[in-house]
């Protein structure tokens, strides 16, 4: 029988999601929670006493900022986030908005996380103006890649996908076997 460690090591090892340095994934949390801070207005004024998603930026900039790693209270916070969304999930406004934050709050786990910050911030700007959704989207992405740093911006480029199909817009996170 294997050890669980053992297993743990292989995984590891093995595992095909890229792997960022503590410096980029840093940076990768701090570009999400500014992704994630930049629409919670949407949620926050649906929800004006749920504090959950602020809470969960907050918890990702404190370890951003301290560099102390407490898994139970980032989960915790983007848990907390993800739930407040379900809360409000008939005003998909405020579901993005939160989707963003439990995002933000996550990349201090897994630096993967960070696109889905961008991608629901992406998602709340369009149905938050349906009508002008493209020009909205196109706004928020290029806000995006403004506050991203210069060496990330191209991994951003390939991972988040803004198509027009017919008379919508489809957003996606691209993946592949090393996301």
């Amino acid at each position: 029988m294997i050890a669980v460690k053992n297993i743990y090591d292989w995984i590891l090892r093995e595992s095909f999601v890229k792997k960022y340095s503590a410096q980029d994934q840093r940076l990768l949390a701090i570009w999400a929670a500014d992704c994630a801070e930049h629409v919670l207005p949407f949620f926050e004024n649906a929800c004006p006493t749920n504090d959950r998603p602020r809470k969960a930026i907050e918890a990702c900039r404190k370890w951003i900022r301290t560099g102390v790693f407490k898994m139970s209270e980032i989960r915790g916070a983007s848990l907390a986030a993800h739930a407040a969304a379900r809360e409000v999930k008939e005003n998909s406004i405020a579901f993005f908005a939160a989707r963003a934050a439990g995002q933000a709050a996550a990349t201090a786990h897994v630096s993967q996380h960070a696109f889905g910050a961008a991608y629901y911030a992406l998602k709340t700007v369009a149905v938050a103006d349906p009508a002008n959704a493209e020009g909205r989207i196109a706004e928020e992405h290029n806000w995006q890649l403004l506050h991203i740093p210069e060496r990330l911006c191209e991994e951003i480029l390939d991972r988040i996908i803004i198509q027009k199909h017919d008379n919508r817009i489809v957003i996606k996170i691209q993946k592949s076997k090393d996301f």
